[in-house]
């Protein structure tokens, strides 16, 4: 009787430990979340630039990537993540920022590789928990990611918006948002539009939430010196109001 106790609160610690590992990637994962509720703050923005920031890396960056999560030099394979049988058909395309490369997969992760020697630098999670232990179990990365001042913004389809630091891919805030097109960032601000149907205006420095606001469809966000351009709509950057 002893014996089936023991094995019994061994198999308990054993499906524990293992509901806290990334199957895909080994290694101990950290729910950074916290309160997952997005509560704006009802900020107005502040004055911004005429122009967005280019966050998408060089204009010449002469690599490819397929849906095996496979990326390429012309024919020449540099990296090869682990590929997905169920996988979100999209344009994602890897960024060069000096002698670098960064990318998200149909796994959930952002990698940043070495352009000089084809070697993994690091590669980070960016999908909320739940997705693996419950929840959807979509967390490809179908948005770019984005680069800026030593920072890599990413979002993905896990529920997840983040900021990393792009020396070590450590996170420094994550916001439960999903995340299905690109994003822009205008000075201190990220225009993203989540798979909710909301553009959300997220202030980088601290990760807080200006304001959102419904729209009609998930497109790329435009950016005129005056107002977020999402289709046909117009929405003021200050509010988020829409304009008639």
């Amino acid at each position: 009787m002893l014996k089936k106790i023991i094995a019994f609160l061994l198999c308990i610690i054993v499906l524990y430990a293992c509901s806290k590992r990334d199957p895909v990637l080994p290694g101990e994962r950290f729910d950074i979340f916290g309160n997952t509720e997005i509560r704006p703050v009802d900020k107005s923005l502040p004055q911004l630039s005429d122009t967005a920031k280019n966050i998408y890396g060089n204009s010449v960056c002469n690599y490819t990537q397929n849906d095996k999560n496979v990326i390429f030099m012309g024919d020449k394979k540099v990296f090869k993540g682990i590929a997905t049988d169920n996988f979100v058909k999209n344009n994602q395309k890897p960024i060069c920022v000096d002698d670098f490369i960064y990318t998200g997969l149909s796994t959930g992760e952002i990698v940043k590789i070495n352009a000089r020697n084809n070697k993994l630098v690091w590669a980070t999670d960016v999908f909320k928990e739940t997705n693996l232990t419950g929840g959807s179990g979509v967390v490809d990365i179908v948005a770019r990611v984005g680069f800026d001042k030593n920072f890599v913004y990413a979002g993905g389809l896990g529920d997840a918006f983040c900021k990393l630091k792009s020396f070590d891919g450590n996170k420094i805030w994550c916001l439960n948002i999903s995340v299905p097109v690109d994003f822009i960032l205008v000075d201190n601000f990220a225009f993203v539009v989540g798979a909710d149907n909301n553009l959300y205006a997220i202030n980088v420095l601290d990760g807080s939430v200006y304001w959102k606001t419904e729209i009609k469809k998930q497109m790329v966000p435009q950016y005129d010196g005056q107002y977020i351009i999402i289709g046909k709509e117009k929405i003021n950057y200050s509010n988020g109001e829409i304009v008639k």
